[in-house]
């Protein structure tokens, strides 16, 4: 697991392998990782959109941007926590993925960026 702490919002990212599949006639690594968001800070705030940069070992960086997690927008109160999991498939059996969340202070009303800390992807198998 890997954590990363910014202006009191702490990420923490688990990952795990899934198994290969077939799509579109190629062979495909699918990963899962879990993703818990904890607000350390003093004011309430809400996750609003996504940012995400998939490497993948045989294929040029992927990125994706969109609104919230899995279809929603959590807010945290101070000490609250959100919990979610999703995944990815990629081409090679090892990869990454970083990036950030985008968030409103509801205190200040100011947008503010919350990294991703990078999280590797690689199948077990593979490994030497």
């Amino acid at each position: 697991m890997v954590s990363q702490i910014t202006r009191g919002i702490k990420i923490s990212v688990a990952t795990s392998f899934e198994g290969t599949y077939f799509k579109n006639h190629k062979l495909h690594y699918a990963f899962n990782y879990h993703i818990t968001i904890e607000n350390h800070s003093k004011d309430s705030v809400q996750l609003t959109t996504r940012h995400w940069e998939i490497f993948d070992s045989l294929n040029d960086i992927e990125t994706v941007d969109g609104e919230g997690v899995i279809g929603k927008k959590p807010v945290l109160k101070p000490g609250e926590t959100h919990t979610y999991s999703s995944g990815c498939l990629i081409a090679s059996p090892f990869g990454a993925m970083r990036g950030w969340f985008n968030m409103i202070n509801f205190t200040s009303t100011r947008n503010f960026r919350v990294a991703v800390p990078t999280f590797r992807l690689s199948a077990p198998f593979a490994l030497n």
